[in-house]
């Protein structure tokens, strides 16, 4: 194996130890190598010469130069007297005439010049350190030169020296070593041992409940930390694992005993299937009748998605729109159906706030009559999404209803005191026609008894009367009479209009009362008012269906005579007739009821007046034509004594229809009890 996987193989601690030991080592090498380069370099450029100058003054003394200049062997003697100096590597010792006398050499034997003059070039190409000392010459004569060389070695003493301390270095750094090294087995060695072990043993064990203990507040107490961690939550795994398995094993048992139930289930399943079908067949025929229902209903239902489209639409909103079926799905509203196009906002309202709108009435031209309806928008939500239902509902018949029923409460309302009036007047009007017909009693010359009161007091009676007469007298109690018995008459409208009598209800003809009612307006009118009767055009429609019909003949008869009248009226208030004038007189049987019209082509009359049409002592004719009572006691005859629906339209001139409807069945003695 490679000494680097080798290396790589080792454990933690051991390579710590192992990079410790290399760094000391390579720390004390490093130290000691530069501590001899320094020694040597001290040595060399500053000992040395400084040794060499000394040592060349001590031998520049003139009696040893000239001594040593004398012959060879006195040169030779000078410089083994030098021999015994450490730093001295070489020497050379040069004569007055320049030639080499003596040379001393310690170790390899280094080429030094023989004559002075090549001594220059040769100091150029040497690099130990050297000194070139004079000598005094003899008796005044040319000097001579002493060359010292110095030694490039160390002094054994300084290597000996540096070796005992690098030794007490090595040996103090492995002491220190081995102080690190326990430490790190125990700082990090030790847990991660430890942690390796407690991993055995788990994975040995397979006990998630093992800890490691906690260690320092460094990376390996992070780990250990890190691994109880993670052995919590593999406990709490294995605890989920378990009971997972318990689970699944009681599911398989349940799973077992579903299994048998499975199978009588199935064969459930296949009866249920056929049952099934057969309801879902019922279901498509309940759904048709239900689209039948919703088609039949008199109420527009168009249904809208969120964006407003037309998802569903039944026959009524076909009707109303004159868009068919196939046309207005699909399609926006304000295009399917035009009228609700200035009702946007409040569709849209109704989707975002799922909120209900209500518009109570408005008013739509259907051909050529108008017709009020009433609009409700309500929120639709599911799982298609949000849209909104409208309902459109004819409200035309009902408004017409609720203006009968405001124009009843007003007669009952009025009813009241039109009794306490008809007893207040009935009195004084009594005294007034009394004492009428006692004035003329009193003036009548047939009875004795005025000709002889007349005597008595000595007037002529026949002059009185005669006095009277020319006076105008008996004119003005006539009036006297006529308003009496004309506001007699008044009374008497609103005696009948207060109270009902017992009247008794039989089957009446309707077109032989009609016609009795017209022969009657034809032989009873005042050509003095300005028109004829006759000369209207009378057109009968007549339905032969209907049959008689249960009501009160006069009571009906005065009712047919008053709108006579007034049809004849209107049509002579016309200022310029284009057509001739025109009285239809209408029968037809409509459900329970039977219908009487009489329609004129008169001057009509404005909503205002319509609306206030049978409220008592209300007239648009002029003083002392009309009472104002005339179809206000139509009307209560109409609705309280017979039980049924009087209404009236009119446009202003085209001309007015009056509609009386009467039920086909007499009422029951309750309903007649609770009616008056």
């Amino acid at each position: 194996m490679p000494l680097r996987q080798r290396l790589e193989n080792l454990p933690v601690g051991q390579k710590l130890l192992a990079a410790l030991l290399v760094l000391m080592v390579t720390v004390l090498v490093v130290a000691n190598l530069t501590f001899i380069t320094a020694a040597y370099w001290i040595s060399h450029e500053s000992m040395a010469p400084q040794a060499l100058q000394t040592i060349g003054k001590l031998a520049a003394q003139p009696q040893l130069a000239q001594r040593a200049l004398a012959d060879a062997e006195a040169a030779n003697a000078l410089l083994k007297s030098l021999d015994s100096y450490t730093p001295l590597r070489a020497a050379a010792v040069y004569g007055s005439t320049g030639e080499r006398l003596a040379q001393l050499q310690h170790g390899s034997k280094l080429s030094l010049p023989k004559h002075f003059d090549d001594l220059p070039e040769w100091r150029l190409t040497e690099f130990r350190t050297t000194e070139l000392a004079p000598l005094p010459g003899v008796a005044g004569g040319p000097p001579g030169h002493l060359l010292l060389i110095a030694s490039s070695e160390l002094p054994m003493a300084f290597y000996t020296g540096t070796f005992t301390a690098s030794v007490g270095i090595l040996v103090f750094s492995v002491l220190l070593w081995m102080v690190i090294a326990r430490q790190i087995r125990r700082l990090i060695t030790r847990p991660i041992y430890q942690l390796e072990e407690l991993t055995r043993q788990v994975t040995r064990e397979e006990n998630y409940a093992l800890r490691a203990r906690p260690g320092n507040q460094d990376e390996i107490g992070s780990l250990a930390a890190a691994f109880n961690t993670m052995l919590s939550r593999m406990e709490a795994r294995e605890q989920q694992l378990k009971r997972a398995r318990d689970d699944s094993q009681a599911a398989y048992d349940a799973a077992q005993g579903l299994a048998e139930e499975t199978r009588h289930t199935n064969r459930k399943l296949e009866l249920e299937v056929q049952v099934r079908s057969k309801i879902e067949k019922k279901l498509t025929g309940f759904q048709n009748y239900l689209n039948s229902i919703i088609d039949s209903m008199p109420s527009a239902l168009i249904a809208l998605d969120e964006q407003l489209y037309v998802t569903q639409w039944n026959k009524e909103a076909s009707a109303l729109s004159g868009t068919p079926l196939d046309e207005a799905l699909n399609q926006p509203i304000f295009l399917a159906f035009e009228p609700l196009k200035p009702y946007l906002p409040q569709l849209k309202s109704t989707v975002e706030q799922h909120r209900v709108a209500k518009i109570e009435r408005v008013t739509w031209q259907r051909g050529e009559v108008p017709h009020h309806y009433a609009l409700t928008f309500y929120p639709l939500t599911g799982s298609a999404g949000r849209g909104v239902v409208i309902r459109i509902d004819d409200i035309t018949q009902r408004l017409s209803l609720e203006d009968m029923m405001v124009q009843s409460e007003k007669m009952l309302s009025v009813g009241g005191l039109a009794a306490g009036m008809a007893h207040e007047i009935n009195n004084p009007l009594g005294a007034i026609l009394h004492n009428v017909q006692n004035i003329r009693r009193r003036l009548s010359a047939e009875l004795p008894k005025n000709l002889e009161q007349a005597e008595a007091v000595g007037v002529s009676l026949a002059k009185v009367n005669d006095y009277l007469a020319a006076r105008d007298i008996p004119g003005l109690l006539e009036g006297i009479h006529g308003a009496g018995a004309r506001a007699a008459k008044i009374v008497t409208h609103m005696l009948s209009f207060s109270r009902r009598s017992n009247r008794q209800m039989a089957p009446c003809d309707l077109p032989a009362l009609i016609e009795q009612a017209v022969e009657i307006a034809s032989n009873d009118f005042d050509l003095s008012i300005g028109f004829d009767f006759r000369g209207q055009s009378i057109v009968r429609q007549f339905d032969p269906r209907l049959g008689p019909v249960p009501g009160t003949a006069n009571e009906l008869e005065q009712v047919l005579l008053n709108l006579l009248k007034n049809a004849a009226q209107a049509i002579h208030q016309r200022e310029h007739p284009n057509d001739p004038g025109r009285i239809t007189l209408r029968t037809r049987l409509n459900g329970p009821w039977a219908e009487v019209q009489v329609e004129d082509n008169g001057v009509g009359m404005p909503e205002s007046v319509r609306k206030r049409m049978f409220e008592p002592f209300f007239t648009t004719k002029e003083v002392g034509q009309g009472t104002g009572l005339g179809l206000s006691v139509s009307y209560f005859i109409i609705t309280n004594n017979h039980k049924g629906q009087m209404e009236v339209q009119s446009t202003q001139g085209v001309g007015t229809c009056f509609t009386l409807r009467l039920p086909l069945v007499q009422p029951t003695a309750s309903s007649a009890t609770q009616g008056q």
